[in-house]
């Protein structure tokens, strides 16, 4: 097993719980909330501030700032003039990249696949599903179970609204688009056992052409 595999969903679409079993099928260690953890960690910043501006957008017009810094290194001055939401983005890219020196593992979320994007071993994956799938799973939350079905899907299209704005904002792909990854599943049709079955025998199949 070589592969890293990388998870984009949409929201409602059980993609956190997939990659979870996932992982646990193939027996890899697994990462969403944990890179907030593993960010703070590395970087020294506060867990909390970290969480506060996770997978949010940023209205900055700063991204040639953000990555000339990131390509040539912290230690130049417009650094520390930085905005923290970049800062963040910036400690979560080098808790990616760390963790997936370490082998391999299934990461949601924040642009890991662009964070990897060098990388040869990687498989990007985008789970997504149609509205009354999303709308039953929110509803099924015990956090959401009290909203209406109306309000499910004002949160899901907001939701996803903010992922999109974040991941185009700071990766040079289109959130969603087929393109941008190597496999797109609707885990609506499948259900959440069969798209995990799915995902291991595409990726068993791809290691196994190599």
């Amino acid at each position: 097993m070589k592969s890293i595999i990388t998870i984009g969903r949409q929201f409602g679409s059980s993609g956190h719980e997939i990659g979870a079993k996932l992982a646990q099928t193939l027996n890899i260690p697994f990462y969403d909330k944990e890179i907030i953890t593993r960010a703070a960690k590395e970087s020294g910043y506060c867990e909390e501030m970290i969480q506060n501006h996770d997978e949010r957008p940023t209205n900055s017009f700063l991204y040639n700032l953000v990555m000339d810094t990131y390509s040539f290194g912290y230690n130049s001055s417009s650094f520390v003039d930085m905005p923290i939401s970049h800062k963040v983005f910036l400690a979560q890219f080098d808790a990616i990249k760390s963790i997936a020196s370490e082998g391999p593992c299934v990461i949601v979320g924040r642009c890991a696949d662009y964070a990897l994007a060098e990388n040869e071993n990687v498989l990007n994956i985008f789970i997504y599903a149609d509205e009354e799938f999303k709308i039953k799973n929110i509803l099924a939350h015990d956090e959401y179970h009290e909203l209406t079905p109306n309000k499910a899907k004002d949160m899901f299209i907001k939701k996803d609204k903010q992922r999109a704005s974040y991941y185009n904002y700071y990766s040079s792909k289109k959130w969603g688009r087929a393109e941008s990854y190597d496999l797109c599943v609707n885990s609506g049709k499948l259900g959440i056992d069969n798209t995990v079955k799915l995902l291991a025998q595409y990726i068993e199949d791809i290691e196994k052409s190599k």
